[in-house]
């Protein structure tokens, strides 16, 4: 795993240790600010690449939906 000091990389890496998954991504929605976020992690560089590659998509998903 490449080292992230990131607070919300810090909580995909905890939840991704908590329940055993060695890919995790999280989509952040504040409505009251007008903002959503991601944040991965995978336990190794290459899972790392890959978690983040789909925390994109996912982002982009929910993006457009909350766009339309």
């Amino acid at each position: 795993m490449v080292w992230n000091p990131s607070p919300k990389v810090a909580a995909a890496r905890d939840i991704g240790k908590k329940f055993g998954a060695n890919k995790v991504i999280v989509i952040m929605i504040n409505e009251r600010a007008g903002t959503i976020e991601s944040a991965s992690y995978g336990e190794t560089k290459v899972e790392c690449a890959m978690a983040k590659r789909l925390a994109d998509v996912a982002y982009d998903a929910v993006y457009e939906y909350i766009s339309t």
